[in-house]
């Protein structure tokens, strides 16, 4: 996605010397995400600073939530170390957080996600419970499937996915999957394989990027069962999931829907050369598959 405003390293410099001073160490560009530029703060802490105005609110979820919902987990998550805020024309709120070492699910062996689909399991499990009230509500995520039928025509009308189709024929079933019916419950929202932290022994480490944070149905997280893994692992996953849970299978056929909205997502606003592009493409494949 284009930013909105410019952000380097002389501009992040600036920010973080006039506010945390302590912190200021050797600062340089690590990356650009969809919402967030991202700057290396020293050898373990990193800048996140939203790149659009949509993005902003986002951070100030993470500020706001990630504190508490940490508590409750096993495995580490970006809960910010400092809260920055709007100074030196950078127009909005921005956060240090914790920098965690490892690689990415995306460039996982396959023994790796034998092992991840056990902690992942776990993970979900411990993040899935009831929001409060004042939760985050997103239009996006966590929300009926047919919120996103409009965005997914468009998407099958440009013809511009694989198998594109069959994919159409696929998303008129799973659109008209019965809606969750339980309490709205605390969500990734964003839960794909670049966002899963792995350490040197394959071990879920740490999940990243909360912006989308939010309360709603649980499907949307359960479809990195798809953008993430092969059928086996896909099962291990499912079953240890329901273990806990108990969802029934209108809500795993939300997941394999959502599967396809984010998957979609990615190829449609992704850089050709993107690393997401190889597993939105796993993704659309593996939801087919159960045809």
């Amino acid at each position: 996605m284009d930013a909105e405003t410019d952000i380097d390293v002389s501009l992040v410099r600036r920010l973080v010397s006039a506010q945390h001073p302590d912190l200021l160490g050797t600062i340089r560009f690590f990356d650009n995400g969809w919402d967030n530029a991202l700057f290396r703060l020293g050898d373990t802490l990193l800048v996140r600073l939203p790149r659009r105005e949509a993005a902003a609110e986002l951070a100030m979820h993470e500020q706001r939530w990630l504190p508490e919902i940490a508590q409750r987990l096993d495995v580490a998550v970006p809960v910010p170390k400092r809260v920055g805020h709007p100074d030196i024309g950078f127009p909005w709120h921005w956060s240090i957080v914790p920098w965690f070492d490892g690689t990415t699910a995306a460039s996982a062996s396959r023994s790796d996600l034998g092992r991840l689909a056990s902690d992942l399991a776990r993970f979900v499990g411990q993040l899935h419970t009831p929001a409060p009230t004042d939760a985050p509500i997103s239009p996006v995520r966590g929300v009926p499937l047919s919120r996103r039928d409009e965005s997914m025509q468009a998407r099958f009308d440009r013809g511009s996915l694989p198998r594109s189709a069959e994919l159409a024929a696929l998303w008129s079933r799973l659109v008209a999957t019965p809606a969750w019916s339980g309490p709205p419950l605390w969500l990734h929202g964003d839960l794909h394989p670049m966002n899963l932290v792995l350490d040197t022994t394959g071990r879920l480490s740490a999940v990243i990027d909360f912006g989308d944070v939010c309360g709603g149905d649980p499907a949307t997280d359960l479809a990195v069962a798809w953008l993430a893994f092969d059928p086996a692992e896909r099962l291990a996953f499912r079953a240890l999931v329901d273990t806990d849970a108990g969802y029934d299978e209108h809500t795993w056929q939300r997941a394999r829907g959502w599967a396809l909205v984010l998957a979609s997502a990615i190829l449609h606003g992704s850089a050709h050369d993107s690393p997401m592009i190889a597993f939105a493409n796993h993704a659309l494949a593996q939801v087919l598959l159960e045809e």
